[in-house]
């Protein structure tokens, strides 16, 4: 991933810059980089962009949820189903 050098901000100068920077984020919507000892510590997001990413994440669990269930279903016996009267009686015993 190429992150462009405007885009990145050291964490003193970004404390000194906050608020300068968070209405440059809100006009421009292009995510910030916060660099602590020349390495990202931080990414500060746009709250549409931070939807967005949520939004994909839970797609993506949903889409992985339903690969598991239709692996497991092929290998899905309905005769060895335990009817729930049969499992209620087992435990009154």
């Amino acid at each position: 991933m190429l992150i462009e050098s405007e885009n990145m901000v050291s964490i003193t100068k970004f404390q000194k810059e906050m608020t300068k920077r968070i209405r440059e984020l809100q006009n421009t919507k292009r995510e910030l980089y916060i660099l602590k000892n020349n390495v990202v510590a931080a990414v500060l997001l746009d709250p549409d962009q931070y939807r967005r990413l949520k939004e994909m994440e839970e797609l993506l669990e949903q889409s992985d949820i339903a690969n598991l269930v239709a692996e497991r279903m092929t290998h899905y016996d309905r005769s060895k189903n335990t009817s729930w009267d049969e499992i209620k009686h087992s435990n009154e015993e």
